[in-house]
């Protein structure tokens, strides 16, 4: 008989929606196996899924959940535990932003993302960890867990949602939120062996604080599925109406489009790395080859492409986050608890005129638009979406030298900011696995796909089919 957390999310909406189950019982399931697999004890490897766990709060809300009885209209995940990252500003909840400079802030007002899970019915049990400002793509907070994959706790789970994929992959919650300013939900989905989609540019609004002026981040989810995923896109979907741009609502919903398998695509198969040189690590070559021939097998074309943004982007790119970082309004007189790499990227926004952030942004809109010209024969592009399978804690943070830091950053992650760039929809897909060796652990390897902007329904029908011929959701990391 399978337990509660061994369904998906989809699953356990069903089992509230027939009254089988209680969101009370759903909360109680999930923060006891949070406490048993991400412990605070010492002496015990956590998991650094969770900074801010509000049990009472999500007991509180599953009960008046109950209460007030399921609405008419709700939708699959109503009563469904979930997690919220701690970039999200959330009422009445300390939000760290990663970073001890916030670590007393407690905002008095929730972002649009978490007002919409919040009247979708989900319950958040708490907030999930975070790098500094979410910046790394790794997730090793200061004076805190770093986030490992539970594949092999001695690896990261990614950044900088990494807090939120170790929750899901782990089995804490079924989906989460996480969001994408240059691969934050695609790198921990590769590492944990997850769906982490990043939605098309204004799909999901920015609502109240606009954070991103450049529109190179989004939030999205994390889950185990594909319909999971699905799932909570429909829940965060939406325009608000002071967003500056946003995309066409889709034509039923996000969820429908996985019922929805594509017919014959033209698929870019996109291999150079685009943002460095690193050595690709073998078994991300043959997970995309082997995604390659999955494609074709299943009746789409896939042929090799050109690199579609030149290497001139990468430096307008750096620009624009150094830039971006440095707007974060740190509390005066914390300065100094930032860590050396955002110290860093903070002064080098600093350093960047207004008439030179201008150029840099004009400039790298013109790249997006050079290269959604030259992918435009193609319905979707795959990639690998890391150099690597998860890297041990640590392989990639250089306090001392936060310029080299950085270019190991762009070393493991050289595809997804693309995509941030060029506003399109992608989606990592865990695809692929390292080779079984004696005393080493398999792990896992994402493939991504990427589609037009506002074609999010395109890329979930092909996600769908694809998990449907090669499913992966038999797999469960150790201790499961």
């Amino acid at each position: 008989m399978s337990a509660l957390h061994d369904l998906t999310a989809l699953q356990q909406g069903a089992l509230v929606r027939a009254g089988d189950v209680s969101p009370r019982e759903l909360v109680e399931h999930h923060l006891a196996r949070l406490e048993g697999l991400d412990p605070r004890s010492p002496g015990v490897e956590p998991l650094g899924a969770f900074v801010t766990v509000t049990a009472e709060q999500a007991l509180e809300r599953a009960d008046a959940l109950l209460r007030a009885g399921r609405p008419d209209g709700a939708g699959p995940l109503w009563g469904v535990p979930t997690a919220i990252k701690d970039l999200q500003p959330t009422a009445g909840v300390r939000t760290t932003l990663g970073s001890p400079a916030f670590d007393d802030w407690v905002p008095e007002r929730s972002d649009h993302v978490v007002l919409a899970m919040e009247a979708a019915g989900l319950v958040s049990l708490g907030k999930t960890s975070t790098p500094e400002l979410g910046s790394p793509c790794y997730t090793e907070p200061e004076g805190r867990p770093a986030a490992v994959t539970p594949w092999d706790r001695t690896r990261m789970a990614g950044g900088s949602s990494g807090g939120a994929a170790a929750a899901v992959a782990a089995g804490l919650v079924p989906v989460a939120q996480g969001s994408d300013g240059g691969g934050s939900i695609r790198i921990p989905a590769s590492c944990c062996g997850l769906v982490g989609l990043k939605p098309s540019r204004g799909r999901v609004s920015g609502a109240p604080a606009y954070g991103d002026p450049i529109g190179l981040a989004t939030p999205g989810p994390l889950a185990r599925t594909v319909r999971d995923a699905a799932a909570l896109l429909d829940v965060l979907a939406g325009r608000r109406p002071g967003d500056p741009s946003w995309a066409p609502p889709p034509a039923s919903t996000f969820l429908a489009a996985c019922d929805r398998p594509p017919a014959r695509l033209r698929v870019g198969l996109l291999v150079e790395p685009l943002i460095a040189d690193p050595v690709v690590d073998p078994a991300c070559l043959a997970a995309v080859a082997d995604a390659a021939a999955l494609l074709e097998a299943l009746g789409h074309d896939v042929e090799p492409i050109a690199r579609p943004l030149p290497r001139e982007a990468v430096a307008d790119f750096e620009t624009c986050w150094a830039v971006l970082t440095a707007l974060t309004p740190v509390p005066p007189g914390r300065e100094h608890l930032l860590r050396p790499l955002t110290s860093w990227l903070v002064a080098r926004g600093n350093a960047v005129s207004g008439p030179d952030f201008g150029r840099a942004i004009g400039a790298l809109r013109r790249h997006a638009a050079a290269a959604l010209e030259a992918l435009a024969p193609y319905d979707v592009v795959l990639s690998p979406t890391l150099a690597a399978p998860p890297l041990p804690v640590g392989a990639l943070r250089d306090d001392a030298d936060p310029a080299a830091d950085f270019e190991a950053q762009k070393r493991f992650t050289p595809w997804t900011s693309a995509w941030n760039v060029t506003g399109m929809p992608a989606v990592s897909l865990p695809l692929g696995w390292t080779a079984p060796a004696p005393g080493v652990p398999t792990l896992p390897v994402g493939v991504m796909l990427a589609a037009r902007p506002a074609e999010d329904e395109l890329l979930l029908g092909l996600a769908a089919q694809v998990e449907s011929a090669a499913p992966w959701s038999g797999r469960r990391p150790p201790g499961w």
